[in-house]
C-alpha cells in the first residue's frame, strides 16, 4: 500500500510531462506538414 503513495504522484507527473511535450510540439508546428516531410526524404536522394 505504501508504494501507491509513490507511484500515483509519479504517474501524474509523467502524464503532465507528456501533455506538456505534446502541447509544445503542436505549438511549435511539429504536426503542420506530415506528408511533406515524408516526400522530402524521398526527394533528397
Amino acid at each position: 500500500m505504501d508504494i501507491l503513495y509513490l507511484l500515483i504522484p509519479l504517474s501524474v507527473i509523467l502524464v503532465l510531462l507528456i501533455l506538456a511535450g505534446l502541447w509544445w510540439a503542436v505549438y511549435h508546428g511539429q504536426f503542420e506538414s506530415i506528408e511533406q516531410e515524408g516526400e522530402r526524404i524521398l526527394r533528397d536522394s
